[in-house]
């Protein structure tokens, strides 16, 4: 991929040094970024889907190295690698049912040769399936066993002109169709705002009172949707400190001709037994149904918890993240700089005190971002629809394979199921200990499927998996 690998480099210099940021035009960039790496790459004449998913794969580890707090970057790729398992497959379920496809550009395919029977999806599912030894055409139609069609097949080696033309032909229409496909997917993350705000005249009702903190683009555009359907209604807008996007936000609500009322971040319970809704925007939903949002909202949420008020959360889809807070790829935060909350030069005094040892007796923590834990949200908003918090994983199986979680461990699926299936060592007198490398740990952990909601093993469970585990010096 000589003529992509410069965008590569250019797009993952920008993620390091955050000139791209924010979930919406991250997510949009790595989908146009991946679907030139797509358009680019050449696909040989045996596994073309499994190539192309290599190519993606590499490219993905790059960008989520180059900045991992943004998560709307892994999400993508893994996206892209589902689209690409969906479109083998179905390609492959075409082929079975002996639709004709002409190779004149990759841009134009014919499938009006119809004329053959439909297959049940459980036996083009297991057709496709079938990799090693995939019946032929003349088999599925005229119902003759496998074991003769395979000694028919001996004598056909003369039609190898022909099979080789399918292959090609079959190569280009799966790059085609990938590529479709991710064009959906930009345009599935461009419209994701109109559909969320489609959804606003049945969640707010006329003269509510509404709670929000910072700025996010999605409630903007929730309210905006709300407010021109003639709803009235009053938003109290936490300022968001200390970047104070809360500011930003009443501004330009008051521009819209919404009433606004702006409060401190530490006035959230005082007035919250006044609101009959808090609206909140998200960096990230866990797969948990748990939200990494800007600092401050967790605060917000016990609030409303307490008051028994509504705490709804609006957010794209390309934010849904298919993996839990306590997976080790995941950052749950970023420091910013600290000047945000003190200036250096009122300060520079007490910058010079410190202990015995030599560490400084003043220091400023000034994360980005909070969690909060799926119990405390009552409503996901989504440009599919509203979904309780207990939802998101069927919203995860439809969006991603399995495979693809790990992806910055490159986890292959054939040695997760080797391990996951490979037999309990026996109780056999003084086994002998296994050395296992961290990258081996993790990837045991995830052939186990473990959801470890609270981040911990206990040593029973953990002996009770690994028996033979030592920990690397």
């Amino acid at each position: 991929m000589p003529d992509v690998q410069p965008l590569v480099r250019e797009f993952v210099l920008k993620l390091k040094r955050r000139k791209v940021e924010g979930s919406h035009a991250v997510a949009r960039q790595t989908a146009e970024l991946l679907r030139s790496v797509v358009s680019q790459h050449r696909m040989g004449s045996t596994n073309q889907a499994a190539a192309l998913a290599d190519a993606i794969r590499g490219v993905g580890e790059q960008l989520i190295a180059a900045n991992p707090i943004e998560l709307a970057v892994g999400n993508i790729v893994r996206r892209v690698l589902h689209i690409i398992k969906e479109e083998d497959i179905s390609s492959t379920a075409v082929g079975i049912e002996g639709l004709s496809v002409t190779a004149e550009s990759d841009d134009e395919y014919d499938s009006e040769n119809d004329d053959h029977p439909t297959l049940s999806a459980a036996v083009l599912a297991a057709h496709a399936r079938n990799a090693l030894r995939a019946p032929s055409l003349q088999t599925l139609l005229e119902d003759i066993p496998v074991s003769t069609a395979l000694s028919r097949s001996a004598s056909s080696a003369g039609d190898s002109d022909g099979k080789s033309g399918d292959k090609s032909s079959k190569s280009r229409k799966l790059k085609h169709d990938v590529i479709a496909a991710i064009g959906d997917l930009i345009d599935e993350i461009d419209t994701c705002y109109d559909q969320i705000s489609e959804q606003a005249v049945e969640h707010i009702h006329q003269n509510e009172v509404i709670l929000t903190l910072g700025r996010s683009r999605t409630v903007k555009e929730f309210l905006y949707a709300a407010k021109e359907k003639k709803r009235s209604f009053r938003v109290f807008v936490a300022e968001g400190a200390p970047r104070y996007q809360g500011h930003v936000l009443a501004k330009e609500l008051v521009e819209k001709g919404v009433q606004t009322t702006v409060i401190t971040d530490s006035a959230v319970f005082a007035m919250i037994s006044r609101v009959n809704m808090v609206i909140v925007g998200a960096h990230a939903i866990m797969a948990n149904g748990g939200v990494i949002a800007p600092v401050g909202m967790n605060m917000v949420a016990l609030a409303a918890q307490r008051h028994a008020v509504p705490f709804v959360v609006v957010a794209g889809s390309h934010k849904l993240c298919p993996l839990y807070p306590h997976n080790p790829e995941v950052l749950l935060n970023e420091l910013k700089s600290p000047s945000d909350l003190l200036d250096f030069g009122e300060f520079s005094n007490c910058m010079n005190f410190s202990t015995q040892d030599g560490t400084p007796l003043l220091n400023v923590v000034n994360p980005t971002f909070d969690y909060v834990p799926p119990k405390l949200v009552s409503l996901f908003i989504t440009d599919t629809g509203g979904h309780s918090p207990s939802y998101m994983y069927r919203l995860i199986a439809e969006y991603y394979s399995a495979d693809d979680l790990a992806l910055i461990l490159s986890i292959s699926p054939s040695s997760s199921r080797t391990k996951a299936a490979s037999p309990r060592p026996s109780p056999s007198p003084a086994p002998e200990k296994e050395e296992m490398s961290l990258t081996s740990f993790l990837r045991r952990l995830y052939s186990k499927n473990l959801s470890l909601h609270s981040g911990r093993l206990s040593s029973t469970c953990f002996l009770s998996l690994f028996p033979n585990f030592i920990l690397p010096n």
